[in-house]
């Protein structure tokens, strides 16, 4: 079973800054798509930033201007920055990478925004 490693959740005071990482096994060959995805208390899992294998990138509404998502195709890693963050930020990040094929996902990693 692949599995995908995540890294660089925490605990900050709103107004910080948080970078998650997320690596995939180097048998994951012709990765199209990754992205990340949380999930809060009580609230359904949504996409919070993609990234294609071209480089363009979508965000949702929320966290424009103050996320950043990248990749490293080297590596097979996408990472997330995090800046600026708020309360409403508080939740478990997952990093899910899409082949043609198949889809795989981290085990999540948490991330708390005190006010």
């Amino acid at each position: 079973q692949v599995q995908l490693v995540e890294s660089g959740g925490g605990l900050v005071q709103a107004g910080g800054s948080l970078r998650l990482s997320c690596a995939a096994p180097g048998s994951i060959s012709r990765i199209r798509t990754m992205d990340w995805y949380r999930q809060a208390p009580g609230k359904q899992r949504e996409l919070v930033a993609s990234i294609g294998s071209g480089g363009n990138t979508n965000y949702v509404y929320s966290v424009k201007g103050r996320f950043t998502i990248s990749r490293d195709n080297a590596k097979n890693m996408v990472s997330l920055q995090m800046n600026s963050l708020k309360p409403e930020d508080t939740a478990v990040y997952y990093c899910k990478i899409s082949t043609a094929w198949s889809e795989y996902w981290g085990q999540g990693t948490q991330v708390t925004v005190s006010s």
